[in-house]
C-alpha cells in the first residue's frame, strides 16, 4: 500500500514538474513573440503612446498595456517582470510602443527609460513669444506657464543670466524632450546650450571691445532680424559698430517692432516716432537688451565686423541690402530700391 502511494506521489510531483515546466516554456515564447506580426503583403500593427504614471506597479501597468492591445495576458506579464526581477524598476514616462513589439521588448523599453521624445525646433530669430508658441504646439509645456517662466528674473538669476529676462539666451536649434518636463527643465537646456555655443574666445573678443555678453547678444539679435543673408551679417554689424562709435543712433525697424505691443505686421511712421526703450530712432546706443535669438553666426558677425566705413544700409527688396557711406548715396539707394518699387 505504501509503495503505491509512493508512486502516485512521484507521479504527481513529476506530473507538476511537468506542468510547471510546460508553462514556464510557454511563459518564455509568449515573451518573445510579439501580438501582430507584419506580413510581406500587409501591415497588421499598430503605434500607440502609453504612459506610465508615477509610481505605477507591474500590474496596473500590464492592465493597461491589455486594453490598449499591447499585450495578451496581464499574468503572464506580471510573472515574467518578476522572473527576470524587474518588478520595481519600470520608470514612468510616455513611451511609444508598438503590437510588432515582444512583451519582453516593451517591459525592456520600461525599464530602461526610452521615453517618447518630442521634437521641437527654434530657428534663428525668434523672440521668447514665438518660442514659447512653439513650446505650446509640440505638446510640452503651457505657452503662458513657459512665456511666464522665460520672463521672470529669478528664472535668469537661477540659470546665471545677468539680464530681466531670457530674450536672446534660449539658443535657436532643435530639442528633443520627454513629455512631463516643466518650464525650467526645458528652458535650462536651452540656455546651456547657448552657454556651449557662446565660445571662451568669443568672451575674450567681446572684451576687446568693450562690450558686455548682454550687449553682444543684444546687437547679435538685431543683426539676426536685420538679415537672413550669412554673407552680409558681418556687413550689417560693421553698419551698426561704426554708428555706435560715432555716438549716431542705430535707427533700425526691428528694434522699433519689438517694442510694439501686438505689432499687426505694418510699421509705419507713428511708430517711429514714438518713445519706447527699444525705438532706436528715439533712444541712443543700443536698447536694453535683446529683441530675439541669434545664431552662432549672428554673434559672430557682432563680434566681428567687416572693415567698412559703412553707415547706412536698405533692402533691395530681394532678401539682400545696398550699403553706403554718405547720406546722399544712402538716399539714391532709397529712390532706387524703395520709392522707384512703390510707384
Amino acid at each position: 500500500m505504501l509503495k503505491k502511494l509512493g508512486w502516485v506521489i512521484v507521479f504527481l510531483i513529476f506530473a507538476g514538474i511537468c506542468t510547471i515546466g510546460g508553462i514556464y516554456i510557454n511563459l518564455m515564447s509568449w515573451a518573445d513573440r510579439p501580438l501582430k506580426i507584419n506580413t510581406e503583403d500587409k501591415i497588421n500593427t499598430e503605434d500607440k503612446l502609453f504612459t506610465v504614471s508615477p509610481g505605477q506597479g507591474v500590474k496596473k501597468t500590464a492592465i493597461a498595456l491589455e486594453q490598449e492591445g499591447l499585450i495578451s495576458n496581464v499574468l503572464y506579464f506580471s510573472i515574467l517582470a518578476r522572473i527576470d526581477k524587474i518588478d520595481k524598476k519600470l520608470k514612468a514616462g510616455e513611451y511609444f510602443l508598438s503590437t510588432a513589439m515582444t512583451p519582453r521588448e516593451i517591459m525592456g523599453q520600461m525599464v530602461r527609460g526610452r521615453v517618447h521624445l518630442y521634437r521641437l525646433t527654434i530657428p534663428e530669430g525668434f523672440n521668447l513669444v514665438q518660442i514659447a508658441k512653439a513650446v505650446g504646439q509640440a505638446g510640452l509645456e503651457s505657452e503662458k506657464q513657459f512665456l511666464d517662466a522665460t520672463r521672470d528674473p529669478q528664472t535668469a538669476e537661477m540659470l546665471g543670466i545677468k539680464a530681466q529676462t531670457l530674450e536672446g539666451y534660449l539658443f535657436p536649434d532643435t530639442y528633443y524632450f520627454p513629455k512631463g518636463l516643466d518650464s525650467f527643465a526645458i528652458i535650462a537646456a536651452m540656455v546651456k546650450q547657448f552657454q556651449a555655443a557662446f565660445k571662451p574666445e568669443w568672451e575674450k573678443r567681446a572684451t576687446a571691445l568693450k562690450m558686455t555678453r548682454h550687449e553682444v547678444v543684444t546687437l547679435a539679435s538685431i543683426i539676426e532680424k536685420e538679415t537672413a543673408a550669412q554673407e552680409e551679417r558681418p556687413l550689417i554689424s560693421s553698419v551698426f559698430h561704426n554708428r555706435l562709435r560715432k555716438g549716431m543712433r542705430l535707427e533700425t525697424d526691428p528694434t522699433v517692432i519689438y517694442g510694439i505691443p501686438d505689432f499687426n505686421g505694418n510699421i509705419k511712421r507713428k511708430h517711429l516716432e514714438t518713445y519706447t526703450p527699444y525705438n532706436t530712432y528715439k533712444i541712443k546706443g543700443l536698447p536694453p537688451g535683446p529683441i530675439s535669438s541669434p545664431g552662432a553666426l549672428a554673434i559672430k558677425a557682432a563680434l566681428y565686423p567687416a572693415k567698412t566705413d559703412y553707415l547706412f544700409f536698405v533692402s533691395k527688396k530681394n532678401g539682400t541690402h545696398q550699403f553706403s557711406t554718405t547720406v546722399k548715396e544712402h538716399n539714391a539707394a532709397v529712390r532706387k530700391y524703395q520709392l522707384r518699387r512703390k510707384r
